[in-house]
Parts: structure tokens; C-alpha cells; sequence
């Protein structure tokens, strides 16, 4: 796991890598696979980001904990699912040993990457974790992070970005956003994005360097991990903390885990996509 240890080198915290299964007596349905970005404090490593709103970045762990805590809740209310649920946990920090642009990382499923932007980690930590949970059996993908402030610049503090590769899942994912107010928004992928993320030295690049669709390349960034998996990515960045709803005024919002929840209960009926 090359691009998860990457992100975790600058730190003299171990990483750690989380993994839960809920598989009970009776389950039905294609195995869920969640992976959530846990991202403890997110300096932005070498790359290092302005200090102001430096702080906000011990939110940087919102995905994982989305998922922890949904994984918590199917178990407890017992549904007849079978889940599997992985979190990358680790700190990105400059140091003398921390990654550096222009490094070059080799992912779990032997993907090279070359980090052009340091502070684009969060992709790093959930490519392999992508790859992990296909690994454990995962037959549809969901990954919730705090990937892009250009999702927050798109959306601000309403929707987060929603995109996938096969349309019936991103439904079924968009349909349990609505049932449970938190609201998801499509958008596209496509060759062009994809090829702006090919690397010079590399297989792909961690960033794109003239700053344009950060979302859409940081998703079809990890697309790459997905295989032939249904997958869908939510970008939570600016829906996390600080949103101002009323049942959250002020630190992290939990938003994900009533989605995730809603989408095992769902599961449990869920047709066969193709």
C-alpha cells in the first residue's frame, strides 16, 4: 500500500488501517464495501497549506468517521446486510521523511503514481483502501471523504458532490441522499478528465497543476481503483463541519452516516445491476 504509507511517512504517528465486516445470519443483497478518508490533521505536507482555517483540518477524518459510526449503527439495528467497511487513518505532516512532489508511489493494485501536490493526499489514502475493500469481497463501492475544496467553492455547504461510473448504483445513492436529507449532486466523469491526470514520470498524477475540474480529476483519479466494482464517490468536503444546520451549528455534521445507513437498509432489497 504505497500511496496510504506515502501520505503517512511525515508522521510519527503509525497509520492505521481500519477494517469492519457486519455479516449476519441470513444477510442478503451484494456485499457492501464503504471506505471512508481519515484523514486525522491535514497540514498539506510539504505542500504545506496557508495557516489560516488550519485548524479545521482535524475534521479531515469526517468520511472515515461517517462510515465508522454508520458501520456501528447497521450492526446495532441488526440489518440483514453483508458490509464490509474500510478507513485509512493517518496524519499528512512535513517532516524530514514526509513525501515530497515529485515522488513517485506505487499503489496497492500496482498503479505508479507521481505526486505532483502533496495536499492532494486524500485520494492517496482511499486508492488503496479501494483496492483493499475489492480485495475483502466489496461488490459495490461507495467512499465519502473530504477530498476537494473545489467541491466547497461548486456547492458550498448544501450538496456534496456525487459521481460514479455505473448509473443505477449513483441512483440508488442519490435516492438514499433524499430519503435522508442529505443531498448529493452528480457530477460527470469523462475521457478528458481522465486523461488529465495521466503522469509524466507515472502511470497517473496525484493533482492536476493548472488547477482545472479539481473535483472531476481527483474522482476519476480514484476510478482507477475501482476495477469493474459499481462505485460511487462522495466528496463531503464542504457539507462535513461548520455547515450551520441546526441540529449541527458548529464542528462536524455526521453527514453520511444516515445516507449510509439508509443505503444498507435499502441494499437489503436492492436489484442485481448490470
Amino acid at each position: 500500500m504505497g500511496a496510504f504509507a506515502g501520505v503517512a511517512r511525515g508522521s510519527d504517528e503509525e497509520p492505521q488501517l481500519i477494517t469492519l465486516r457486519h455479516e449476519p445470519a441470513g444477510a442478503s443483497g451484494p456485499v457492501l464495501g464503504y471506505v471512508g478518508k481519515a484523514v486525522t490533521f491535514d497540514s498539506g505536507g510539504i505542500s504545506l497549506k496557508p495557516g489560516n482555517k488550519m485548524s479545521d483540518m482535524k475534521f479531515d477524518m469526517s468520511g472515515g468517521a461517517a462510515v465508522l459510526a454508520a458501520t456501528d449503527a447497521v450492526a446495532t439495528l441488526g440489518l440483514p446486510v453483508r458490509l464490509v467497511s474500510v478507513i485509512g487513518a493517518t496524519e499528512n505532516l512535513p517532516s524530514g521523511r514526509s513525501m515530497k512532489p515529485g515522488d513517485i508511489l506505487r499503489a496497492r493494485n500496482g498503479t505508479t503514481i507521481e505526486v505532483i501536490n502533496t495536499d492532494a493526499e486524500g485520494r492517496l489514502v482511499l486508492a488503496d483502501c479501494l483496492a483493499h475493500a475489492r480485495e475483502l469481497g466489496a461488490e459495490r463501492l461507495v467512499d465519502v471523504a473530504t477530498l476537494t475544496g473545489a467541491i466547497v467553492t461548486t456547492f458550498g455547504s448544501t450538496h456534496a458532490g456525487l459521481f460514479s461510473d455505473d448509473d443505477e448504483w449513483c441512483e440508488t445513492v442519490r435516492a438514499a441522499g433524499l430519503r435522508t436529507g442529505e443531498l448529493l449532486w452528480r457530477l460527470p466523469l469523462h475521457e478528458e478528465y481522465a486523461k488529465a491526470i495521466e503522469g509524466r514520470y507515472a502511470d497517473i498524477a496525484n493533482a492536476v497543476e493548472n488547477r482545472k475540474a479539481g473535483s472531476i480529476t481527483a474522482a476519476e483519479f480514484l476510478r482507477r481503483f475501482t476495477a469493474d466494482v459499481p462505485w460511487a464517490h462522495l466528496d463531503i468536503a464542504g457539507v462535513a463541519y461548520e455547515n450551520g444546520r441546526p441540529y449541527a451549528p458548529k464542528g462536524g455534521s455526521g453527514f453520511g452516516v444516515r445516507l449510509l445507513i439508509e443505503l444498507a437498509r435499502a441494499n437489503t432489497e436492492a436489484p442485481t445491476l448490470h
